[in-house]
């Protein structure tokens, strides 16, 4: 089992991280009432912790986004599936995202709020896959520098499985998971605490 994934970000170092990021959160936006949005389904595990640790009174809502014409983020086009019920004109609007990657479908996002014309529009991502950026983007908040591998947990799923592990994993063969979607259900029953390598990624100060 332990050659099928390892812990990249253990959920001590998750929380505490959380935990920074809305202490600056609070900081930035003392004297304001922010909305703070996820993109269903993968950010809500991480809205829900980070939400508490902003003491502010903050509105929360949810949109969800579908890609479609290709199965792949580069390509397709995007849809919004759920939008918002909150009205963000003249709002500071805040974005908690659980990865950014490529950057095509937040750029998206972002484009459509500025568009409801908010007072401000940032990014707070628990994970940025830099290395794959495509669109470049302002992300204000970052939780964690996540090298170029496949991840689950967290939010983060593999075909709807194993969002909810408390841990990050990273995937270590991506084909055999393919094969077998199944293959990392014993690490929802519970798996050694792993120290991540040297290059495993690195949290980033804000």
């Amino acid at each position: 089992m332990s050659e099928d994934a390892t812990v990249l970000f253990g959920r001590e170092d998750i929380r505490r991280r959380i935990e920074e990021l809305g202490r600056d959160i609070t900081g930035d936006y003392e004297g304001r009432a922010p909305v703070l949005i996820s993109v269903l389904k993968g950010g809500s595990v991480f809205l829900a912790d980070l939400m508490r640790q902003v003491h502010l009174p903050i509105a929360i809502d949810y949109m969800s986004i579908s890609r479609y014409g290709d199965a792949t983020e580069s390509m397709g086009r995007v849809r919004i599936v759920k939008d918002l019920e909150v009205d963000v004109g003249g709002r500071d609007v805040l974005i908690a995202e659980d990865i950014v990657d490529t950057g095509l479908t937040l750029s998206y996002l972002i484009t459509v709020l500025e568009s409801r014309h908010p007072a401000s529009v940032e990014v707070c991502a628990l994970l940025d896959k830099s290395v794959r950026r495509i669109t470049p983007l302002p992300i204000r908040y970052v939780g964690f520098d996540c090298p170029d591998v496949f991840v689950v947990g967290y939010g983060l799923d593999f075909q709807e499985r194993y969002r909810n592990l408390p841990d990050i994993l990273a995937v270590q063969d991506l084909s055999a998971l393919s094969a077998d979607p199944d293959l990392l259900v014993p690490y929802l029953k519970g798996v050694p605490r792993a120290v991540p390598g040297p290059d495993a990624g690195r949290e980033r100060a804000t």
